[in-house]
């Protein structure tokens, strides 16, 4: 029961990084009716992010120390990031936690980048059948990460977490259990409530504020919004910005968890239209629900005791329930009537 358990927090942190993606695509579907392959880019983009904001606050400045010498008789170089020159403490409390501080960069890079992303291209496949679009956007992912290939190289950056936070919770003493039964690492923790609360931010956005009331309105009946005099196109170029941002986001908080790349978003991005798909076409309480249920799913099918019975079930689980469902309800879990059958 104790590694079933840990497979259920393991499925959570990671159904938060899908269902983090996965809103974002149904934003984009529900409001422009893009299939936007390149979705998955702006999850690695925002990584990249944070690799960069470190790169940043690492830059060191050199200087020698006369009194001491290394072996070969030269002085000794002392190296120090510029940031702790400066700031003292505070530079140093930056290079710890550059992860979190590099949401700062996050948020209006990817809202520039989604916001043009939007308006140089994606505007001008709105009425164009699903498979040019897909062709467009996902061309331009591979675009995306060759830029960052190019750049940033094709190793893995690891992004360290800030170190107050680098152990493990003991979750089985917080539950009245004996000490380090159960044990789990803080940032998977920390980036489950992360994604809890941005998902939150974005559903109460769209119920409550007035902006997004036109949007849902926008999603259920463009023309007749449009004929009482509202823009519902800059809401929605609005709104791409917004599922960029919230990718970025997401891209950002997953590097202490997994080292960046350049294919980083297309490993997400297949796994993530998978849980769309699933979920509901056009649903975000569908994609939000999917990511978490097919992230824990996935989680419990890489336990050995599973494996050993069926070799490779963690690979194919996913799929295998994606199938199943849509063979049972062809519009997904929470879809609307039309979008997924005929």
């Amino acid at each position: 029961m104790d590694a079933i358990f840990l497979q259920f927090l393991n499925g959570l942190d990671k159904g938060g990084a899908y269902a983090l993606i996965a809103l974002g695509l149904t934003l984009v579907f529900g409001t422009l009716g893009v299939v936007n392959f390149a979705h998955g880019a702006l999850f690695m983009l925002g990584a990249f992010c944070a690799v960069t904001v470190r790169k940043i606050l690492t830059l060191e400045m050199i200087a020698t120390d006369p009194e001491k010498v290394t072996a070969w008789g030269t002085p000794l170089e002392i190296r120090t990031p510029y940031v702790e020159a400066w700031f003292g403490d505070f530079g140093s409390f930056m290079v710890d936690y550059s992860v979190p501080f590099s949401i700062l960069l996050a948020i209006p890079v990817m809202l520039v980048i989604g916001i043009v992303m939007e308006r140089g291209l994606i505007k001008h496949f709105y009425r164009r059948p699903h498979a040019e679009q897909i062709l467009v956007t996902f061309g331009l992912a591979i675009v995306l990460q060759e830029i960052i290939k190019h750049y940033f190289g094709a190793n893995p950056i690891p992004q360290p977490m800030p170190s107050v936070v680098g152990g493990a919770a003991d979750i089985g003493a917080a539950m009245g259990m004996d000490p380090n039964v159960i044990v789990y690492p803080w940032w998977r923790l920390i980036y489950f409530a992360f994604s809890v609360v941005v998902i939150g931010a974005v559903f109460a956005f769209l119920q409550f504020t007035t902006f997004g009331m036109v949007v849902r309105a926008g999603m259920a009946d463009r023309e007749t919004v449009g004929l009482i005099g509202i823009d519902i196109d800059k809401r929605f170029t609005a709104m791409f910005g917004l599922a960029a941002v919230v990718a970025g986001m997401a891209g950002v908080m997953y590097t202490p968890l997994l080292p960046p790349d350049y294919h980083l978003g297309m490993d997400f991005l297949v796994l993530s239209f998978v849980v769309v798909v699933v979920g509901g076409m056009g649903s975000l309480p569908g994609a939000v629900a999917a990511g978490f249920l097919l992230g824990i799913l996935q989680s419990l099918a890489s336990m050995t005791e599973i494996k050993a019975i069926i070799p490779g079930i963690d690979q194919i689980i996913i799929y295998l329930v994606a199938v199943i469902i849509l063979l049972v309800r062809p519009r997904g879990l929470l879809g609307r009537r039309g979008v997924m059958e005929s």
